[in-house]
């Protein structure tokens, strides 16, 4: 007896229900640019190493283009159209655009994604490779040059714009960015 090789499924992207028939070895990436029309997302090498597809899963960095769609139905996903709070730029993007923290702009939503990962991480302790002390009474590492460097390894850009993508996420972390809990779509409230 074959197994079915496609299933309907239905993912949460920035806040929206999408119900559709996958085939199972169909990549988030693929689905979300091919089957929902959300381009922001990038294919960069298709092979996880560029970092320009990366989306955010249940708050979490992932890199769409080794994540299945199917192990994402039930999963909350954040793509790069679902981080603004309206026509409020979160402080990834506006710090990116502030800074020219992009050239060419296709490794910019991977990179705002992924920095929107990292100040998360950071505000919850988590160490890096990066970080000199990781006992858990040190508490959190100072979020430096070197540790936004590190955090941000997994972000490849052509163009070189590291000095300012560095910049960027500083900026965005002294702004509050880290502690934020508005990325997308579920919670807009007006600004104040």
């Amino acid at each position: 007896m074959a197994l079915p090789t496609s299933s309907v499924i239905t993912l949460h992207i920035n806040g929206e229900r999408h119900t559709l028939p996958v085939d199972h070895r169909t990549t988030l990436l693929d689905a979300l640019r091919e089957r929902l029309d959300l381009t922001g997302t990038k294919k960069g090498c298709d092979q996880g190493q560029c970092g320009a597809c990366t989306v955010l899963v249940d708050g979490r960095r992932t890199v769409a283009c080794l994540q299945l769609a199917v192990a994402a139905e039930g999963r909350e996903v954040t793509t790069i159209e679902g981080v603004a709070n309206g026509d409020r730029l979160h402080p990834v993007q506006q710090a990116f655009l502030d800074l020219d923290g992009y050239q060419c702009g296709y490794c910019t939503p991977g990179q705002i994604c992924s920095a929107i990962g990292v100040l998360a991480e950071h505000a919850a302790g988590w160490p890096s490779a990066a970080t000199a002390d990781v006992r858990p009474a040190a508490g959190p590492p100072l979020l430096t040059s070197e540790e936004i460097r590190e955090r941000m390894s997994g972000n490849l850009c052509r163009c070189a714009a590291y000095p300012s993508i560095v910049e960027a996420v500083t900026r965005a972390a002294e702004s509050g960015a880290g502690a934020r809990t508005d990325t997308g779509p579920e919670s807009k409230e007006p600004a104040a």
